[in-house]
């Protein structure tokens, strides 16, 4: 027997491009077995916040208040779970988190955290690839397709089970800039929504 929609929580830390496909996916009705309806940043100025509140979305920012006893990542865990826990969150979506999760915060949410990769991976991922610098990478090695990942976390970056890839070609006269544009429209935006909705159907018939 299923239960109703998974409940999802984006985690955000800047404009929001991936959060913005992610809400005009379920807009559209593509992610029939989730809804997304927390969105968390580490980052009070980011964009992403007014993307949600223009959905109806709840959004939070962390302060950055750091408790006696804690470190910075500590303090910024301790928030996540408390907003996830409070809000009975089952899935969450990594779209531009610009912080690398502990283990004990992955062990928590086990095979229910997914983050999309700017790349195929195993090329130009782990530590070190995030944003144009994965980009920088694929023009510099001369690979003619590069694409995205969308893959479950674990305690290794980028290292948890693919749910989808799509490829997309590398065109003559390709800026990082550009290819980065390139594979956010034909390749992120359409994953994760597809992404999020097999990981919440697949959730909801374990239920």
């Amino acid at each position: 027997m299923s239960k109703g929609k998974m409940r999802i929580a984006v985690l955000v830390s800047g404009g929001g491009t991936n959060l913005q496909a992610l809400l005009d996916a379920q807009k559209a009705g593509k992610i029939p077995s989730g809804e997304i309806v927390l969105v968390l940043s580490n980052n009070p100025e980011a964009y992403a916040l007014q993307r949600a509140a223009n959905f109806g979305v709840k959004g939070l920012a962390w302060d950055g208040t750091v408790p006696e006893g804690l470190n910075r990542r500590q303090a910024l865990e301790a928030w996540l779970l408390q907003h996830l826990k409070e809000e009975a969150i089952d899935v969450i979506i990594l779209a531009g988190f610009m912080f690398i999760l502990s283990p004990a915060f992955i062990e928590a949410y086990r095979d229910r955290i997914i983050n999309v990769h700017p790349a195929l991976i195993p090329s130009f991922c782990g530590e070190g690839f995030y944003g144009l610098h994965v980009h920088e990478a694929a023009l510099g090695y001369g690979v003619k397709v590069t694409g995205a990942t969308v893959h479950l976390v674990n305690e290794i970056p980028d290292g948890g089970r693919i749910l989808l890839q799509k490829a997309v070609d590398i065109l003559p006269g390709d800026t990082p800039e550009v290819l980065q544009k390139r594979v956010m429209e034909q390749a992120e935006w359409i994953l994760l929504p597809q992404a999020a909705e097999l990981l919440c159907r697949e959730l909801g018939e374990q239920a």
